[in-house]
This record gives structure tokens, C-alpha cells and sequence, in this order.
């Protein structure tokens, strides 16, 4: 769908910073961070919910989510990881996307962050050398 944010996202259309990738999705940085290593994961097709998965797509969104996962869990050492993905009206991108979002408690403003309340805060790192780190580690896990 050519109209679709998501879709341009998932197959590079927009400027992504892609850490992996496979037949089925695309993970790639949020341009707005929580902290460093929180990623989105998109089916290169046009899916808005959940149940419209086939078993190879949602079998390659959960393995891409362990993955990232344990490349955050590496990489950032935080305190815990949130994976999560908002259906219906609370789908803002109008496709569906899985946020793997790494939490510290510290500096946790969580909920506010789907209430769009939370600032933005400067992260410690570029997203440029994020996504280094983070397709070098996955790279890694995958070996």
C-alpha cells in the first residue's frame, strides 16, 4: 500500500535505520527513542492487527523480537525490556508494529510515553551509532 506509512517504512520507502531484517519484517530504530536500542518491528506487508498474521509471519515477528531482545539485553544491560504493540484506535501508524522498548528505572517515565506526554530525552548516542552496535550483536547472535 503506497499510502501506507508503515509499509514505505517496512520496505525502506523512508529513511530507516534498519538493524535487522528477513523475508517477513523489518526492525529498525524508533526516531524517537526511549533509550538507546528501542526498536519497531513491521511486516513488509500490509497488516494492521495481530490476527491477520499467517503462522510464518507471527513465528518470524516473535523470533525477530527474541532477537532484538537479546541484542538490547547485551548491548545496554537495562533493567527490563517492554514488548509490546497497540491494536485498533491505538494504532497510530495504521500498520502493525511491535515496539521492543528497553527500561531503566532510574530514568523511567514509561507510561508517559504512550500518552505523549513524556520529553524527549537526549540520548547518549546517535541513532547512526545504535544501529551500529546493534546489526554488529545481532550479527553476532546470529552466528
Amino acid at each position: 500500500m503506497e499510502n501506507c506509512l508503515g509499509c514505505r517504512l517496512a520496505n525502506e520507502k523512508e529513511r530507516v535505520f534498519i538493524i535487522y531484517e528477513n523475508d517477513h519484517v523489518a526492525c529498525f530504530l524508533d526516531h524517537v527513542p526511549h533509550h538507546p536500542g528501542h526498536t519497531l518491528i513491521l511486516p513488509k506487508r500490509h497488516k494492521v492487527e495481530v490476527t491477520e498474521f499467517s503462522e510464518e509471519e507471527s513465528l518470524s515477528i516473535m523470533k525477530a523480537s527474541q532477537l532484538v531482545a537479546q541484542a538490547v539485553q547485551a548491548l545496554y544491560e537495562p533493567n527490563g525490556i517492554t514488548i509490546c504493540q497497540n491494536g485498533g484506535i491505538y494504532n497510530e501508524l495504521t500498520h502493525y508494529h511491535m515496539h521492543v522498548i528497553p527500561r531503566n528505572e532510574e530514568a523511567d517515565r514509561f507510561g508517559e510515553l504512550f500518552y505523549g506526554k513524556a520529553e524527549v530525552e537526549q540520548n547518549s548516542e546517535s541513532l547512526e551509532e545504535t544501529q551500529e552496535k546493534m546489526i554488529a550483536c545481532i550479527n553476532r547472535l546470529l552466528e
